[in-house]
């Protein structure tokens, strides 16, 4: 039975509120995300020298950096700590699903070599998911996923450091979603301990400055100051240095993650719902079709009646 047109109306009215509803979350979702690319371009260079000022330590210290625990690598590595990055909330598409997935995946691909897993997951998606899935949970952390603070990373790396440093954990893997454009969210996979292994304390060439038109004169002197390298002086000892940077790093690398599965978030539901608002017009003038032709169907009969009328008076 075609619907009548009052009918069609309401779905329209229904359809109308719903496309207001995503239309004012996309907005209020690209105002968030602003603020989260701010907040990732003030990290960045404060993370670069951090970890430019820990590789150099490292290096000073030489052999005695094997004595900071962060940085030691355990005989076993049976005991592996998963830290998953997710949202508080939904409505972004597949932002939390392809996370979740691929920290299941990590789990299985561990279990199945004969490794312990332990879990640690922020945000409520993330723990309500991996509960369903009746995974233990070892830590969870919710509540701040629209607006992490760095202490929301020092609450996590509290637990993971001594989990680390007292061995019942042997490495730590974080995965959370990278991200790259409101509209490309990576899913990245990252050796959070042992730093030894986490690329913080190895050898990395530094970026040669492109040299000034007429500068090749000064070349020869240049070269000579350049052999000698810069020392620099360590107060107190660099092993003793490393002992502070070290744990600032993990809560750096932490608070970088959250950092980035925030804007994520954001240009994930931004793009969920602009997709949304879009599919709402597109159904809204579907009907306006539906109801256009139930007019013309209903004025038709009309006069279809009328004609059929003046012929039985006229008979």
């Amino acid at each position: 039975m075609p619907a009548s047109q009052r009918d069609v109306k309401n779905k329209i009215a229904s359809v109308k509120n719903i496309q207001k509803i995503t239309r004012a979350m996309e907005m209020v979702a690209a105002a968030r995300l602003r603020r989260a690319e701010q907040r990732i371009q003030a990290l960045r260079p404060y993370a670069d020298a951090l970890r430019r000022m820990t590789r150099k330590a490292a290096q000073a210290a030489g052999a005695a950096s094997a004595g900071v625990p962060l940085l030691a690598e355990h005989e076993s590595d049976r005991q592996v700590g998963i830290l998953l990055v997710t949202g508080d909330r939904g409505l972004a598409g597949a932002f939390n699903s392809q996370v979740i997935r691929a920290g299941v995946r990590l789990e299985r691909e561990l279990s199945d070599s004969g490794h312990q897993v332990s879990w640690y997951v922020a945000g409520r998606r993330g723990v309500s998911s991996i509960a369903f899935r009746g995974y233990e949970i070892a830590g969870s952390y919710v509540g701040f996923a629209d607006r992490p603070v760095h202490a929301d990373a020092r609450s996590i790396s509290d637990d993971l450091i001594p989990a680390y440093v007292e061995g019942r954990l042997d490495r730590v893997e974080i995965i959370y979603n990278s991200y790259i454009s409101p509209l490309s969210q990576r899913v990245a996979q990252e050796r959070l301990l042992p730093l030894s292994q986490a690329t913080i304390v190895g050898e990395e060439p530094e970026e040669e400055a492109p040299a000034a038109p007429g500068a090749a004169a000064g070349r020869e002197g240049q070269a000579a100051e350049a052999a000698r390298p810069a020392s620099t002086e360590y107060e107190p000892e660099p092993d003793k240095i490393l002992k502070r940077l070290v744990p600032n790093y993990v809560e750096l690398s932490i608070y970088r993650a959250l950092v980035e599965s925030t804007a994520g978030f954001f240009g994930a539901q931004m793009t969920a719902m602009r997709n949304a608002s879009e599919n709402a017009g597109d159904i809204i003038t579907e009907y306006t079709l539906q109801m256009n032709r139930a007019r013309q169907a209903e004025i038709t009969q009309e006069i279809m009646e009328v004609v059929a009328g003046a012929e039985g008076l006229t008979g």
